[in-house]
């Protein structure tokens, strides 16, 4: 259980919009989509509407400071069904990397993988008070590009199941960019009011209980309730 579905939700009844793409950089075809994820008729591009409204500002921000620099989305809505189809997908791949037989695979072996898989992937939970984050529309994933539109290098790629996801990886690797760059990301992004995933440089929130609870761990003395739960109408089956 992770310790931020503790936070209470009282959603706010906001509607899923569509995110303006032309506005940002956008990696497509969507990744996921690629795979044959179960999207049905929902574009895994849109979120909350206050939710876009601050990832707009983020932008700004960061156009303040690099011109011509855009945030890239990779990903964001994504119902519950994606979740667990892509939870499986990861638990697939990292048999295959490990040239393991899935047939064969002892109960030991299983949880080691599974563990490896929930370093990233929340649990598909169908339970409305545990929403995994992007099914509620209040996270995003993503990356920053520059004037020429070339894709900032980070130092490890998105969902990469590895330590060089965490966002501190490099910060003694002072010879190298992709600390600074990632502080950069983290930066427009708490300014326009994004927490980051502890674990993640590309996992931003804003509203869903991941933020309130990291919201809380930074300032004790105050309550924070989730202000967005799983989106309307998502039955998570």
């Amino acid at each position: 259980m992770k310790p931020y579905y503790q936070i209470p939700i009282r959603d706010w009844g906001e509607p899923l919009v569509p995110i303006p793409l032309e506005r940002f950089a956008v990696d497509s075809p969507h990744a996921y989509e690629k795979l044959g994820a179960p999207y049905g008729e929902t574009s895994p591009y849109h979120l909350r509407q206050t939710v876009l409204e601050a990832l707009i500002t983020a932008q700004h921000y960061l156009q303040q400071q690099c011109p011509g620099w855009r945030i890239l989305i990779f990903d964001a809505y994504r119902p519950v069904a994606v979740q667990e189809f892509m939870v499986n997908h990861t638990f697939a791949e990292v048999v295959r990397s490990q040239n393991l037989n899935p047939a064969t695979l002892s109960e030991s072996e299983r949880q080691q993988i599974w563990q490896q898989v929930y370093k990233i992937w929340a649990l598909p939970s169908p339970d409305p008070l545990t929403p995994p984050p992007h099914s509620t529309g209040a996270a995003v994933d993503i990356t920053l590009v520059n004037h020429q539109g070339e894709v900032i290098d980070m130092g490890s790629a998105i969902d990469e199941l590895s330590a060089r996801s965490h966002p501190d990886y490099y910060a003694q690797a002072l010879q190298l960019p992709y600390h600074a760059h990632r502080q950069l990301l983290r930066d427009i992004m708490q300014k326009a009011g994004f927490q980051r995933h502890p674990g993640e440089w590309w996992h931003f929130c804003c509203g869903d209980q991941m933020w309130a609870w990291l919201c809380h761990q930074q300032h004790p003395t105050q309550r924070f309730i989730a202000r967005y739960g799983r989106v309307a109408g998502e039955s998570g089956n």
